[in-house]
């Protein structure tokens, strides 16, 4: 059962085209339209 609900949803999954970033979204970076969006330091420390 497992199989048959697995294939169509491959079809729909996007490979990872910039798996150097995969270790930022791992750790709670955040990007906007593609980049990354880097906090203002005084939002860090609060």
């Amino acid at each position: 059962m497992a199989f048959k609900l697995i294939e169509p949803a491959q079809q729909r999954w996007r490979a990872v085209n910039a798996p150097h970033l995969v270790a930022l979204v791992r750790v709670g970076a955040t990007f906007r339209d593609g980049h990354l969006f880097e906090r203002p330091a005084d939002a860090v420390a609060a």
